[in-house]
Parts: structure tokens; C-alpha cells; sequence
């Protein structure tokens, strides 16, 4: 399929900034040409009116199975901190998963990152009563919608032996065969080092070899993973980690809110990479990571969502003003800070699963996944303000048109590769049994908690 794309301000993130009034001609999935005199015949010709086309967006850190909490009432008193979070609502909706139900979150976290112009995700998931094959039924819905993603099954010991030995199963199964797969990746998940044994984190190290993976998992989102492994193991949990074998320049850790400065820097030195989601942070309560020291000292910090809509810009604008409220001062979270772990980390992070690809810029030779957003500024936009026009004026109404690989996801804000009101119709339906299923979880709970 070609796409000629005339009449556009281009963002090119990379070294030259901004086109304006260019044309984009994309063809088998990448850009073929960009200039001002553009004018090829292609199948597909769209007027993007004197607006923006840019690089889709990259969601570092996300939760597809977490679609059903949405609405759905905790049972009981409100819980009081992060863990009573994790064991009434995750730890109990996780369980009320099956096929079905797993293929529906994805289907509409996919629906929801191609309205907000999210063309690559790095997925986190759990499901322990359907495991086997549970990564298969994402990728399926993955490649329906049509965007990139990186996925894996997090290992923990909460559910016992057999799902524990489960979990790794399913992670090498499908980094195996993932490799067939071009829109999807995959890689090794973990929960957190507060739910893993050295027992199991070794297994998951031996799983792993000859694998060519890192991990994926959360690191001291809440103080307890912190109390946790210093209370078992005489350790802080990076050092815990970093012994294990699980840190290096494939590895991913979510949130790092509760890292001291010594933690950061084996971090650094070892080259995992870290993802933000001040959203998620700031409604679990668990505090704000120093992502300004993080920036400082060069990190591969990044920028998720947990689970939250696949809109990037909103979590931009939360992270630019959650450090300045937390630290009550205003230089905290800059604009460019912020872009350098959206706009290039994540692009660099994305780049490692999919090694062959410039995914994250558009230049002639790239891959084709971009979004085009009807923003006209009424101040000048140049490379260097980018960041707080997008902070400060970009909404996601605005994104128009969806590309991944060449292929048009949403038209017109019209989604063309899912049927979103069929998807929203039949994931209505099963909410019911989910939740039934969720509410005897958390009864069981209350029953076995002092």
C-alpha cells in the first residue's frame, strides 16, 4: 500500500527538526520520500490541511489486562496503601481473568492507543488462572489492530509453585515465538522482587539463557519492595536484582519511585533502562521518582502509562507538573527533560525489540508510524519549543489519522482496523462474570486476613 501525505508541518524527531509544508510518501511500510515537491501516485492521498505529522507515540510500561477495573467497585473500606492496593484489587482481578476476557483488555487498550496515537507498547501482563498461550491471544489482537508491541507474562511466587514454573514457561515459549511475529516482540516479565524468591529469580536467569532477553519489572514502586528485600535478604532491591542477574542493557524496571542514590547509579552503570508513570504513581500514592536526578546523570529513563489510556500527551503534561507540586519548585520536571524520555529514550527503548527499524523518527528509510494531529499554533513552533506546545497545547481530540507500518489504524478519527463499538459491546458483556469472579477473590481474601 502507498500514502502520500501533502500539505504537512513535519516533526521528524531527529536532527532536522521541523519540515514545514512538506509532503510524506510511504510505500511497503516505509518512508520513501519527504520534500516539498512530493507529488507520487499513490493509493491512499491525504491532506493534512497545514497540520503536524509526527512519530506515533511509545507507551514504555504498560498494563493491558487491567481494562476491567475500570468502573469497578472495591468491595469494603477503600484500601489504605499501595500493598492493599495489589492484594484487592490486582492480585484479585488478575485471577478473574480467561481467554476471553484477556483477548478483550487488549482489544480495548488497542482500540484506545490508536485513537491517542500510540503505534508501539511495551505490555506487562498477568492472567494466573489461564497462562498457557495467554501471551498468543494478545499478539493475535496486536496484529489485528495493526500497531507494534512488546509483551511478556510476569513470574511471581503469590500463586504458588506450579504457576510460578507456569509464568516461565510462557515466557520462553513466546520469546521463541515472537520471532515470527513483525509487529510483536517479547521479553522476559517479572513482577517485583517483594513476590519473587531467589529460588525463582535464578530459575527465570537459567530460563532465559540463550534467549537473547532481558526482564521487565517493577522496582520499588512502594517502600515495601524496598522494607521487603532488606528485611530477607540484607539488601536494597536493585543490589538484590543486579546480583540475580536481572539488570543490564535489555532489562526494563518500572517506576524505581523509592531507589536510593546508590541504586540509580548501578542502574546507570549497568544500563537497564527505567520507566516513569506519574499518573499511576500519583494514584496509588506511592510518591514521585527523582527523575530530574534520573535525567542528570543520563539515564535510559522512559515514559509509561501502567495501565492508564494510551495517552502519552496526558501523561507528559502529569509528570511535567506532579515535580514541580511534590518538590514545590518550579524547575523540577522540565519540558525538555520530559521530551528527551517520551520523544528519544523511548524511541531508543523501542529500537532494541525492534532492531531493524527507526521506530521513533521519520526520515526517508524509517518505518512508517506516525500520526497526523490538526494543531495550529498561534505562536511560533520551532524543535526547540516543541515540548511545552505539546504540554501545554497539544489534546488528544486532536489526533486525526493513525499509521503504523504503512497502514492507515484510524482515518479521519475513524478506526479502521477494529471494530471499536462491536469490541466495546462485547467486552460489556463479560464484564459481569469478571466481576463476580473478582468479588469471590477478594471474599476469599477477607476470609484468610486477620
Amino acid at each position: 500500500m502507498s500514502i502520500l501525505i501533502k500539505n504537512a508541518h513535519i516533526i521528524t524527531n531527529t536532527e532536522a527538526g521541523i519540515l514545514n509544508n512538506h509532503a510524506i510518501y510511504i510505500q511497503d511500510g516505509l518512508i520513501a520520500e519527504m520534500g516539498p515537491d512530493v507529488n507520487r501516485a499513490a493509493g491512499e492521498v491525504i491532506d493534512a490541511s497545514g497540520g503536524l505529522v509526527m512519530p506515533g507515540s511509545i507507551v514504555a510500561h504498560t498494563h493491558f489486562y487491567g481494562a476491567y477495573a475500570r468502573g469497578m467497585a472495591i468491595p469494603g473500606p477503600a484500601p489504605k496503601d499501595f500493598l492493599e492496593i495489589l492484594q484487592k484489587l490486582w492480585w484479585c482481578l488478575d485471577k478473574a481473568l480467561d481467554e476471553d476476557v484477556v483477548r478483550l483488555s487488549a482489544l480495548v487498550h488497542l482500540v484506545d492507543a490508536i485513537k491517542h496515537g500510540a503505534t508501539t507498547l511495551i505490555d506487562h501482563h498477568a492472567s494466573p488462572n489461564f497462562i498457557d498461550r495467554s501471551l498468543d491471544v494478545i499478539a493475535d489482537a496486536v496484529e489485528q489492530a495493526g500497531v507494534r508491541a512488546v509483551l511478556c507474562y510476569e513470574v511471581t511466587d503469590r500463586d504458588g509453585p506450579e504457576r510460578a514454573e507456569a509464568g516461565i514457561a510462557e515466557n520462553v515459549r513466546f520469546l521463541k515465538a515472537a520471532k515470527h511475529h513483525p509487529m510483536v516482540a517479547a521479553t522476559f516479565g517479572l513482577h517485583a522482587s517483594l513476590t519473587l524468591s531467589d529460588e525463582t529469580l535464578a530459575a527465570c536467569v537459567e530460563a532465559a539463557q540463550g534467549l537473547d532477553t532481558g526482564f521487565h519489572i517493577h522496582v520499588a514502586e512502594h517502600e515495601a519492595d524496598e522494607y521487603d528485600s532488606i528485611n530477607r535478604y540484607g539488601k536494597r532491591v536493585v543490589q538484590r536484582l543486579a546480583e540475580a542477574g536481572i539488570l543490564g542493557e535489555r532489562s526494563i524496571v518500572a517506576h524505581a519511585v523509592h531507589c536510593d542514590p546508590w541504586e540509580l547509579e548501578l542502574l546507570r552503570d549497568t544500563g537497564t533502562w527505567v520507566t516513569h508513570q506519574a499518573r499511576s504513581n500519583m494514584n496509588n500514592a506511592v510518591g514521585a521518582a527523582n527523575i530530574d536526578a534520573m535525567l542528570a546523570a543520563d539515564m535510559k529513563l522512559c515514559l509509561g502509562t501502567d495501565g492508564f489510556s494510551n495517552n502519552m500527551w496526558a501523561e507528559w503534561k502529569t509528570a511535567y507538573l506532579l515535580h514541580k507540586l511534590a518538590s514545590r519548585d518550579p524547575r523540577r520536571a522540565s519540558g525538555d527533560g520530559i521530551a528527551r524520555m517520551a520523544l528519544v529514550n523511548n524511541a531508543y527503548l523501542a529500537r532494541q525489540f525492534f532492531p531493524d527499524t527507526s521506530v521513533g523518527q521519520l526520515a526517508v528509510g524509517a518505518v512508517a508510524d506516525l500520526i497526523m494531529v490538526d494543531y495550529h499554533p498561534y505562536t511560533p513552533l520551532t524543535a526547540g519549543n516543541l515540548p511545552w506546545h505539546i504540554i501545554f497545547g497539544f489534546e488528544s481530540s486532536m489526533i486525526r489519522t493513525t499509521i503504523a507500518a504503512g497502514k492507515l489504524l484510524m482515518c479521519d478519527r475513524q478506526i479502521l482496523t477494529l471494530d471499536e463499538q462491536a469490541i466495546a459491546q462485547e467486552a460489556r458483556e463479560l464484564a459481569p462474570a469478571v466481576w463476580a469472579r473478582y468479588e469471590k477473590y477478594v471474599q476469599e481474601l477477607a476470609s484468610t486476613t486477620p
